[in-house]
């Protein structure tokens, strides 16, 4: 007789990006700027509780930046939510509150994740510097998740994009291909025992599943 092998149960990583906020209006790079969020950020968030209900989580993860902890709160794990630095936003430099299209003017052709921000005065982050960051939050979530647990981190934009790509076993580039909207959900998981993208960049409405 041959005995199928059940896979082990393994968990999610629940990723909700924070609700709106003035710059992320106008496509204003906000990395260490602590904005608050706008009103429409904090109904934006109020959808994700609702959405969530209450889901329990073995850990939940905050970036230190006001927009991203208000969002946590929001959403209703303000009592859990530890503040993990390696979850604050890119450190964009010299581009902080640019948008792509000032930046572009001043210095041509330009991709973030290629090209990251330029060394001087007030120096930011390249992409591998990211990454790294990135992959110290797996490094603390993956067991929890490897036993079946679910884990929700609640953080920026760019930094959320370049966690799925280490995630997947992307290159530090790897984040530029995916999109990322405020007040959104996504999940990191396995199928078959390889790590996969199991939502990215949903709405909180009932058509998404987590």
């Amino acid at each position: 007789m041959v005995t199928e092998t059940i896979p082990p149960k393994t968990g999610q990583i629940v990723l909700v990006r924070h609700g709106e906020t003035a710059w992320s209006l106008t496509g204003q790079h906000t990395g260490t700027t602590d904005l608050p969020l706008t009103a429409h950020g904090e109904d934006q968030a109020r959808a994700v509780g609702r959405f969530l209900q209450g889901r329990p989580f073995s850990q939940v993860l905050v970036s230190p930046r006001i927009r991203a902890r208000r969002t946590a709160e929001l959403v209703g794990y303000a009592d859990e939510a530890v503040v993990d630095p390696n979850l604050a936003e890119w450190d964009y430099g010299a581009y902080e509150g640019l948008t792509s299209v000032e930046i572009v003017a001043q210095r041509g052709a330009w991709n973030l994740w290629r090209d990251g921000v330029p060394a001087g005065a007030t120096p930011g982050e390249n992409n591998a510097q990211v990454q790294l960051r990135a992959l110290s939050v797996l490094s603390r979530v993956r067991a929890d998740v490897d036993a079946g647990d679910d884990v929700l981190l609640v953080a920026h934009g760019h930094i959320l994009r370049a966690l799925a790509a280490a995630w997947v076993e992307l290159a530090p580039t790897g984040g530029q291909i995916f999109s990322l909207a405020t007040s959104t959900l996504s999940a990191l998981g396995y199928e078959h025992g390889a790590p996969v993208i199991l939502l990215w960049n949903a709405a909180a409405d009932e058509r998404n599943q987590l």
